[in-house]
């Protein structure tokens, strides 16, 4: 049986992250004020943003596999794996293609080579060979997978390509759930994952984001019909990152929902109830990392699905 969840979750420990300018066009999330700070100031105290929630993570059962990041070549996002890798329960491994240069230089076979000491990967898929026609897939960035049901869910945007999406559906036999999603200035979203989260029993989505009532409509009907519990957030709540969210589970089966302090603190109280009553919320102060990177606590997690040895 496919599971929505796992306790196995890789992480990129960075060594020069900073404001990446490459991406700053497409990425509205990214504060241009963060890009005035050094590199030192950004780099140490993104640092300590990411070893406390290792250190968190880890106490509460999670298996935190921990790959430290290389001076060269600069790589400042590089602590959002989830973006160029995906790891799948039937053994596959997928690199995706990626929008920044610089974001490019993130993929590293020697990560994949270390997960296969204690996991099994049977089948390797690269789709970066489509940045060479300008069309992208920023892996669970572009796309919140509802694992257990196959079915992606992604808003276009110039990093979410519709053609990448139908070469990873026919790889993978997953079912596209596609849409338009836009922030309060009428800008498309850059990641789905930004405005979505997909648990085990709920979603968490941002429906005010999607102007295309019928759209709307279509995505709702989609997450409902496999059993989740819709949980609407605000455009204001998702600007505090709250669709940023992932479901994890310790070793022993326990489950926790991780998010920034900023996702938190933004919920209602009924809304933290309600997800309160599925998993236990872990949540961790990543300003610097969400100020200067634009991606919150889900970017920084790559599920590893694979099967154990």
């Amino acid at each position: 049986m496919r599971s929505q969840t796992t306790s196995n979750i890789l992480m990129i420990r960075p060594v020069r992250f900073g404001f990446n300018e490459q991406t700053a066009e497409s990425n509205a999330f990214q504060d241009k004020a963060f890009g005035q700070q050094t590199q030192d100031t950004a780099q140490a105290q993104a640092l300590g943003e990411f070893d406390e929630m290792v250190a968190r993570l880890r106490k509460h059962g999670v298996n935190v596999i921990v790959v430290e990041d290389t001076p060269e070549p600069h790589t400042p996002d590089s602590i959002f794996p989830n973006n160029w890798v995906s790891f799948h329960n039937n053994g596959t491994v997928i690199e995706y293609p990626m929008q920044a240069p610089n974001r490019r230089l993130e993929r590293r076979q020697d990560i994949v080579n270390l997960l296969e000491k204690d996991f099994y990967i049977n089948r390797k898929i690269d789709l970066s060979y489509f940045e060479e026609k300008g069309e992208y897939l920023e892996g669970t960035g572009s796309m919140v997978l509802d694992r257990k049901f196959k079915v992606a869910y992604a808003c276009l945007s110039p990093r979410t390509n519709d053609a990448v999406l139908t070469e990873f559906s026919i790889q993978m036999n997953y079912e596209i759930v596609k849409f338009t999603a836009v922030d309060g200035a009428g800008k498309q979203i850059y990641h789905t994952n930004v405005l979505m989260c997909i648990g085990d029993m709920f979603a968490v989505i941002c429906l005010e984001a999607i102007p295309d009532l019928d759209e709307r409509l279509m995505v709702r009907n989609s997450l409902e019909s496999s059993g989740k519990q819709v949980i609407e957030i605000t455009l204001d709540q998702m600007n505090q990152f709250a669709g940023n969210m992932l479901e994890i589970r310790s070793e022993k089966g326990d489950r926790y929902l991780v998010m920034s302090d900023a996702a938190y603190y933004s919920l209602t109280p009924a809304q933290t109830k309600i997800l309160g009553d599925y998993c236990t919320i872990l949540h961790f102060d990543l300003s610097m990392i969400e100020g200067n990177g634009g991606g919150s606590a889900r970017c920084m997690m790559a599920e590893v699905h694979l099967p154990m040895k």
